[in-house]
């Protein structure tokens, strides 16, 4: 059974910086690409970025260049670092792997930006 277990949200106004955690329980980590995605209230769940198992990363067009993706091998965890945070950055954001041909998400974390 894989687990992965977000953390990290919360209220920030515009400009300011959070980071996610998510601890995974799929072994070996290393293997596996780990996504983020995230929905906006009343729109559909899209991806904000991936980094695979060799460290290759990508990020949907609105996020690229404020927000960085990262994995610590030692912790399971991959991070999403996000600077000159907008209003329009706001939902609840989600940890994904693709394990054996099935997709395991997080239970999310709200990230809201606003003054």
């Amino acid at each position: 059974q894989v687990q992965l277990v977000e953390s990290g949200g919360g209220l920030v106004q515009p400009g300011g910086s959070l980071r996610l955690s998510c601890a995974a329980s799929v072994r070996p980590f290393n293997m596996y690409t780990m996504n983020w995605h995230r929905q906006a209230p009343g729109k559909q769940r899209e991806l904000v970025a991936f980094i695979t198992n060799t460290g290759n990363t990508n990020y949907a067009d609105s996020v690229r260049g404020r927000f960085t993706i990262s994995r610590d091998k030692a912790k399971n965890t991959v991070y999403l670092q996000m600077n000159s945070l907008k209003p329009e950055d706001t939902g609840v954001y989600y940890c994904k792997v693709r394990y054996s041909g099935q997709d395991y998400w997080g239970q999310g974390t709200q990230v809201t930006v606003s003054s």
